[in-house]
């Protein structure tokens, strides 16, 4: 990772993000209870959060919890009867993000659903759930182009769709890389390519969380 990279990436969190305790200790939370240091960064968390405020968001769906670093981060931008649904495999994962979304005081926005994603989508239309507002993708990598095809079903005209971590250190570019995650965010990029229902760019990004990038697109009345 360049030192200038870092240092651009804290200057701007410095200067256009005031302190903020709550998300300090997200991430010390985080760090203690072992999870792998893979969130969002400060940048990026109120990138979401702004989307998202822009957006005027009522309802959400986050693909990967984690600790709930980002989840905190979008539910900051709903109404007092906004709601907002995040999908986790990991029970551990999950109930450090349960903690940390109590602590934040936001626990009645939002709700932590355990178990493969993949089995968690089918049932959120079975149980009124559908036509969200803004769906963050942040899961395992190879099932991206599942992830997005249930984001589309899962969507209305309007609807924000971004995917994170779609440039892998520049090798998404990498037609022959046989790594999964490589491979699910190109299936990705393939599947938007093909999609007449969204219109999307991608994104490159540096900073403390090194080379990546992610892909946003709105979808069309």
């Amino acid at each position: 990772m360049s030192e200038t990279w870092k240092d651009v990436d804290l200057y701007f969190s410095t200067k256009l993000q005031s302190s903020d305790p709550v998300m300090n200790s997200i991430l010390k939370a985080n760090a203690e209870a072992g999870l792998p240091a893979i969130d969002v960064s400060p940048n990026q968390g109120k990138l979401l959060y702004l989307l998202a405020k822009i957006k005027g968001v009522k309802n959400i769906l986050e693909i990967g919890t984690l600790g709930g670093y980002s989840s905190i981060w979008l539910a900051r931008a709903l109404p007092d009867n906004g709601h907002l649904i995040t999908l986790e495999y990991d029970a551990k994962h999950a109930k450090t993000a349960e903690e940390n979304i109590r602590n934040a005081g936001l626990d009645s926005k939002i709700e932590v659903m355990i178990g493969p994603a993949l089995e968690s989508l089918p049932t959120l239309k079975e149980k009124g759930f559908s036509n969200f507002d803004l769906i963050f993708i942040d899961a395992d990598k190879p099932n991206n182009p599942h992830y997005l095809k249930w984001a589309l079903e899962l969507s209305s005209p309007g609807t924000i769709i971004i995917g994170d971590n779609m440039v892998r250190d520049g090798h998404v570019i990498d037609h022959d890389s046989e790594d999964l995650s490589v491979q699910g965010a190109r299936q990705f990029i393939d599947l938007l390519s093909e999609e007449s229902r969204i219109e999307s760019t991608a994104i490159q990004t540096v900073g403390i969380k090194g080379y990546d990038g992610f892909v946003l697109g709105v979808v069309k009345d």
